[in-house]
């Protein structure tokens, strides 16, 4: 038994099942969520039979850690098996400002396909429940409260489609307001454009952040990088995303990986442009992080400046944000690639 899959009624029903006070409930969960411990020992108020009778018959999450990396930059990566044996990866990026931002997982692999993304490359698996979505952000919150500082940042851009498995991302992305108390505008999920789940989103009232992966600004160059443009179109998903920004009065974030000699030409900025004008938004610009499967490099600084200095033009603003945990393989899906080509090696299977 997971206590953190328990909501707060859940577990005091349990501690009367256990012959416990239902106040004893309220403890546990402030142990679990006020102070974050990562041991039943830890909970000194409870009697010594209830925590012994908890660490024989529940445990603190279910994800097990396979590997971590840290990057020069301060970038953590981990990657977790799943009960089933499914491998998912976490990222924890440190900021001078002091933000602390989990990059977490809402599938295991990706059903989406974009050609240069890892996770797409491997294929899907499974959806996550909203519980192994909302832990990976609990061990690190845990964590960096250990050290004096907290989860401040989470972001749904890790392996797999946040709206693919919309139940479970929305009710993962309640629980962290609520359990972990990061404020809606401090979350973000991202999409690669599934039209109707966006109009769904902008009727649930939340605050949280919408950033779409949009990477080109034609619709046969989208087909070719992200084939759910050839389901949704671009017409489709700017017209969902006007509506979007009229609906909830928010703006909205565009992700565009920048392709040296693809979508990074002045040519391609002007369409973006003019595709974007008048849409309250922000572009996020990020130099492709390479992978074995992509054979794309990430674009040189005079062709990013060029690229943001034609955005301007249009009145559409853009930020370069910066590459973290390149010497980690901390792009979406790498480090599960790495592992899983290793692992096919030692047991002398072909590696495709």
């Amino acid at each position: 038994m997971d206590v953190y899959t328990l909501p707060r009624d859940a577990l005091g029903d349990l501690m009367e099942n256990w012959g416990q006070p239902r106040f004893r409930a309220r403890q546990i969960w402030s142990w679990l969520y006020d102070r974050r411990v990562d041991s039943f020992d830890d909970m000194t108020n409870l009697p010594q039979a209830l925590r012994d009778r908890l660490k024989a018959e529940a445990t603190l999450g279910t994800l097990d850690l396979v590997t971590e990396q840290t990057s020069r930059d301060g970038t953590i990566k981990r990657l977790y098996r799943l009960p089933d044996g499914q491998l998912i990866e976490s990222v924890l990026m440190e900021y001078d400002d002091e933000r602390r931002t989990a990059c977490i997982s809402s599938q295991a692999g990706c059903a989406m396909g974009c050609v240069f993304c890892a996770t797409g490359q491997m294929g899907f698996a499974r959806h996550l429940t909203s519980d192994e979505i909302f832990e990976q952000a609990m061990h690190f919150a845990r964590e960096l409260e250990r050290r004096g500082e907290r989860l401040s940042n989470v972001v749904l851009m890790g392996m797999g489609e946040p709206f693919h498995n919309y139940e479970a991302s929305l009710a993962a992305t309640r629980r962290l307001m609520s359990d972990l108390a990061i404020g809606a505008r401090h979350i973000t999920i991202s999409t690669v454009g599934l039209v109707p789940m966006i109009r769904r989103f902008a009727e649930e009232g939340l605050q949280v952040k919408l950033a779409v992966s949009l990477h080109a600004a034609t619709d046969e160059e989208r087909d070719a990088l992200l084939p759910v443009n050839r389901r949704y179109p671009l017409s489709e998903l700017i017209e969902a995303c006007h509506e979007y920004v009229e609906k909830t009065g928010r703006r909205m974030t565009f992700e565009w990986a920048l392709i040296a000699g693809e979508n990074d030409t002045s040519e391609q900025a002007h369409r973006l442009g003019q595709l974007l004008h008048g849409l309250r938004c922000h572009v996020n610009l990020i130099p492709l992080n390479p992978t074995p499967g992509y054979e794309g490099a990430p674009s040189n600084q005079d062709a990013v400046q060029q690229f943001v200095d034609i955005l301007a033009e249009y009145n559409v603003p853009a930020t370069v944000r910066v590459r973290r945990g390149i010497d980690i393989a901390a792009g979406c899906g790498q480090l599960k690639s790495d592992v899983v080509k290793r692992q096919r090696r030692s047991e002398g299977s072909p590696t495709p």
